[in-house]
């Protein structure tokens, strides 16, 4: 579980890849004061194990399922990656529930700088969008951040000048892919609402009400 507060930004060193699969080596500079074999680390916002490490890099495997259903395929040698351990139980909270397991992948559509925030525009198909709420959360490359904008094909973010500067955001391009992934909390709240098709198991809107969770 992560928080959506990048640590650091690393370097991808050293990448081999296989028809549908990639090892990462990556370059780092604090994050492996703690670090075991097989922990967990978000790479871009995508949860993988840790499988070597020395004072300056960790090394990491890509299966075929995150390679086809992320941005990491995107990634060259040389590429910057946001970096974020697994949350402490007993640490400061400071973004959302961040699982590392990726929805989808968006397009960034359009940037604008207006005053001290740099905004995004991002497409993503209404699959993505149904998860997400004006002023609601979402994960972007592994940056918790909060929705300003939204349709059924894109949402809009903006960016402080801090996270401009702790994570790789700003680098990226119109036409450029990024990992989303969507509010854990409104997730579950849409699979109860609505149940898979021809199941008769969920939570109704008349019975929320009911409950009170709902006003008329």
């Amino acid at each position: 579980m992560f928080t959506g507060i990048v640590e650091e930004v690393g370097t991808i060193k050293h990448m081999t890849q296989g028809e549908e699969s990639l090892e990462l080596s990556i370059e780092v500079r604090n994050i492996t004061n703690d670090l075991n074999l097989g922990d967990s680390i978000s790479v871009n916002g995508v949860c993988l194990t840790v499988t070597n490490f020395t004072d300056t890099t960790f090394d990491t495997d890509i299966m075929p399922e995150t390679f086809h259903h992320t941005a990491l395929k995107r990634l060259t040698e040389g590429s910057k990656v946001n970096l974020e351990r697994a949350m402490h139980a007993n640490g400061r909270f400071g973004g959302h529930f961040v699982s590392g397991h990726v929805d989808g992948v968006g397009k960034i559509m359009r940037r604008e700088t207006k005053d001290n925030a740099e905004y995004f525009d991002i497409e993503v198909s209404p699959e993505l969008s149904k998860y997400m709420m004006m002023k609601g959360s979402v994960s972007v490359d592994g940056t918790s951040l909060t929705i300003f904008g939204l349709s059924d094909h894109h949402f809009t973010i903006s960016l402080i000048p801090h996270t401009q500067d702790a994570t790789i955001l700003t680098r990226k391009h119109v036409g450029d892919e990024v990992n989303i992934e969507c509010d854990m909390l409104l997730k579950y709240v849409h699979r109860l609402v609505k149940p898979e098709e021809n199941s008769d198991k969920g939570v109704s809107l008349e019975q929320l009400k009911q409950a009170g969770f709902l006003g008329e």
